[in-house]
């Protein structure tokens, strides 16, 4: 019989305004550098709150009408889990700005944006957040190896 696989869902939103993007730096070690804030969806939350709550949380701002733009899924080597990332944008918010103990956030142009010390992947999450073409970052093992495709 096959083995069900465990699916972790988390999300991650690309907040903007004008020339400038919100970042996150990120404290954890485990995927250093700049990011967008975002977070886990508990256990019956749906999706849409689940990134307005997580979003409040790391930046103090209230989301209003989030977009869903993209989604990510990977597989950790040895592990039976399945990954899923919704990726949402989002221009609309309220509140006043402020860091977490999950990293310091702040405002960048945009033209500085890929100078910056960038987690993993970021670039490419953008390039899909902003697309009108591209939707999915799939990352799949081959031959031992990490290979990924963004269609």
């Amino acid at each position: 019989m096959e083995k069900t696989e465990r699916v972790v869902i988390t999300n991650i939103c690309l907040i903007y305004k004008d020339d400038k993007i919100l970042v996150q730096e990120r404290t954890r070690k485990d995927w250093p550098g700049l990011t967008f804030p975002g977070g886990h969806v508990k256990k019956g939350e749906n999706f849409h709150d689940s990134v307005i709550r997580e979003v409040k949380e790391e930046t103090g701002l209230t989301l209003l009408k989030p977009i869903l733009c993209g989604i990510e899924e990977f597989k950790i080597l040895n592990k039976e889990d399945r990954h899923i990332i919704l990726y949402y944008k989002c221009n609309r918010f309220k509140g006043r700005l402020r860091s977490s103990d999950e990293g310091r956030v702040f405002w960048i142009k945009r033209e500085d944006f890929k100078k910056a010390d960038l987690s993993h992947d970021l670039d490419r999450m953008l390039k899909i957040m902003e697309s009108d073409t591209l939707s999915e970052l799939i990352y799949y093992v081959e031959d031992g190896e990490y290979k990924s495709i963004i269609r």
